[in-house]
């Protein structure tokens, strides 16, 4: 591998764009690269290791997101701005995080499943009363006479 020793320009990287008037690199990583380093060090660093630091250290890239909310507003003298982004979450859970994800999950399943059973239930319930089935005789819940007066209210 070949070792160039000179300050990181765009011959270095290729890619970069270098400001005209100073002769200063562009891309923001390298030039806070070129002020924090001695020069000594810098005149070492290949392409290959400027990319992988740049790579390692560099600020990340926001991908797309569904939901991307960005402003600024105004609050007296002061200017403050938020973002909210939400999206799928892409990365690797810890352990701890994976098992309680994996419960949370479980807990809207079930919580799913026992909203659409008694859902069903109520709906068998009315059929069966709208149908004049009676299981036990002079006893009744009250929903049938209780949805009816519900149903003719409305109209």
């Amino acid at each position: 591998m070949e070792i160039i020793r000179a300050p990181i320009t765009t011959a270095n990287l290729g890619e970069l764009t270098m400001n005209d008037d100073t002769g200063i690199p562009t891309d923001h990583f390298i030039a806070q690269l070129n002020e924090r380093l001695p020069k000594a060090v810098v005149d070492t660093f290949t392409a290959d290791q400027i990319a992988a630091l740049k790579l390692a250290f560099g600020a990340k890239k926001w991908s797309k997101h569904p939901i991307d909310l960005r402003d600024s507003f105004r609050f007296f003298r002061w200017r403050f701005y938020f973002v909210f982004v939400a999206g799928r979450d892409k990365r690797n859970l810890s352990e701890r995080r994976y098992k309680l994800m994996k419960w949370v999950e479980l807990s809207l399943i079930a919580g799913y499943l026992i909203v659409s059973m008694i859902l069903g239930v109520f709906a068998l319930y009315l059929l069966k009363s709208a149908l004049g089935i009676n299981i036990f005789s002079d006893f009744s819940f009250g929903v049938w006479s209780w949805f009816k007066e519900l149903a003719c209210a409305k109209k």
